[in-house]
């Protein structure tokens, strides 16, 4: 101990402040620790001891160990499945960041191949329900952390009209992990197999669920039976927060205990209400003890019929109980623990409460642009972690299939052809007012008609043969085109920062105004 600050002593010069003395050492003949700590958010006081109690140097794999997930997947799901905002928040972000699934172009040279692949995409896409499975993928890692997808070949799509016969098998995070048997491996972590670079290159897969009800009364070698599939053979879909993180958690963990707040909240709230409105009326008195009224025995329960006057014991007054509940307190309540809720998932509060009638127009528009900047951001993620994973996997299927791609894509190699991908568009909260600015856009060389129809989710070439059927069957019909609306700038709505306006219906109705999804 002597020496530890004698040492101490001499490397600074001056004697150890009270900031530098730790006062958590362990016992035993152990010398003490010295921090040296310039910030105040470094030092353990008695006061944030407590709060930074579970506070930890883990690594990223270490501190999502098989464990803690296992507990954050159940209680996310419970919560989920019976929690009504937990669901709701769940589901809308799915539906708003997949919509009616994502629409493939093609942007290579060759124009005939471009929409050959696009057509036969689509229709693999209907066959295997690909917008279906990217929901339920989504739904997956806003509750579980994280969804598996195993790229698997389905005869039966033969018959449903899909020449390709690429199917998406989903997996649940329960099912990939180590079994029993390979515990203790360094170079696996929770079922992902790593090369000698860290890269995954294989998953180890359970043949069946850790949950299913039939495991209860199996012998061991079902419950530790497992297939290894390839890395090229799994997609893998969750966020990683931490480098080197190779499991994820669900995205709604940091709101979990104020979800199981606003349930204790609401339930102590209903029970306080019932419990006085139960009591019909009340016998008192005002008489000290053992005064003059008369006696009567304490909590005895008298049914009265309706309408009917009666005579109270003397000295005795009737009164009712005046229900308190709910406070005042209890609607600002729940909408500031929603917001807080919904932080973790950059979703504004009227998006996670279904409820706009507090906003106004500038409002709704501010918080929505925060909340399309997401949407964009998972979309973007999704196209890197699983559509061109599984774009890639159906046209090595397809070129094999006679007549069905041209044969340019042969020769492509492992090369992923120049594509992008379509998202649900989002209509403007004042049509007149965007199809003026997109005119003036377009006059002025700013924008595309390639970037105006991504905002909407469309293809433009896709849009400019069909305007041109159009035109040309107008003028077989001698029908007169329409002619285009006038470029006058016309006038924005009334904006009013105060809370409660006319406007929140508008905002209430079109919450989901302005995001350009492409």
């Amino acid at each position: 101990m002597l020496k530890t600050i004698a040492n101490l002593l001499i490397r600074n010069g001056r004697p150890p402040g009270p900031a530098e003395r730790s006062t958590d050492a362990p016992r035993g003949g152990r010398p003490r620790r010295f921090v040296v700590a310039k910030f105040d958010s470094a030092q353990t006081t008695p006061d944030n001891r407590k709060h930074w109690a579970n506070a930890d140097g883990l690594s990223p794999n270490a501190a999502v160990n098989p464990e803690v997930r296992r507990i954050l997947r159940n209680r996310a799901r419970y919560e989920v499945a019976n929690n009504s905002y937990a669901k709701g928040i769940v589901l809308t972000l799915a539906n708003d960041t997949i919509g009616t699934g994502p629409r493939l172009q093609m942007l290579t040279d060759d124009a005939d191949a471009n929409a050959r692949i696009e057509d036969a995409f689509e229709q693999w896409s209907r066959a295997v329900d690909l917008a279906g499975k990217l929901r339920t993928m989504r739904l997956a890692r806003a509750e579980s952390g994280e969804a598996f997808a195993l790229l698997v070949n389905n005869p039966a799509f033969e018959s449903w009209g899909s020449p390709v016969s690429l199917d998406l098998k989903l997996i649940e995070a329960d099912q990939v992990c180590t079994p029993l048997l390979r515990r203790g491996r360094t170079d696996e972590i929770d079922g992902i197999v790593l090369d000698q670079w860290g890269n995954p290159s294989a998953y180890r897969v359970l043949k069946r669920h850790p949950g299913d009800s039939g495991l209860l009364r199996a012998p061991i070698d079902d419950l530790s039976a497992y297939d290894t599939f390839a890395a090229s053979a799994i997609v893998h879909y969750f966020r990683a927060d931490r480098p080197g993180q190779l499991r994820g958690i669900p995205d709604i963990t940091p709101a979990l205990p104020l979800f199981a707040q606003l349930r204790r909240y609401t339930l102590a709230t209903i029970a306080a209400a019932e419990t006085a409105a139960n009591f019909a009326a009340v016998i008192y008195t005002d008489a000290p003890p053992n005064g003059e009224a008369d006696p009567l025995e304490p909590m005895d329960e008298v049914e009265l019929e309706q309408r009917l006057a009666t005579v109270l014991p003397g000295g005795w007054k009737l009164g009712q109980v005046h229900a308190e509940q709910p406070t005042t307190t209890f609607g600002e309540f729940k909408r500031e623990i929603l917001n807080e809720i919904a932080r973790c998932l950059n979703m504004p509060f009227n998006v996670a409460a279904g409820n706009s009638s507090g906003y106004n127009y500038a409002s709704g528009r501010l918080d929505h642009q925060v909340y399309f900047k997401s949407l964009r951001v998972d979309q973007h993620h999704l196209q890197l972690a699983v559509l061109d994973r599984i774009l890639t996997a159906w046209l090595n299927e397809a070129v094999l299939v006679e007549g069905l791609l041209p044969q340019s894509m042969r020769q492509r190699g492992a090369l992923l052809p120049t594509h992008a991908w379509f998202w649900d568009g989002v209509e403007h909260v004042d049509p007149a007012k965007e199809a003026t600015a997109q005119a003036t856009r377009l006059a002025n060389h700013t924008t595309t008609l390639a970037a105006e129809y991504a905002r909407q989710g469309r293809d433009w070439e896709q849009e400019l043969y069909q305007r041109a059927k159009e035109r040309a069957l107008m003028d077989e019909l001698g029908l007169t085109p329409p002619s285009p609306a006038p470029t006058g700038e016309t006038p924005a709505p009334q904006e009013d920062d105060t809370d409660g306006n006319e406007d929140s219906d508008r905002a209430q109705d079109t919450s989901r105004s302005e995001a350009s999804v492409a």
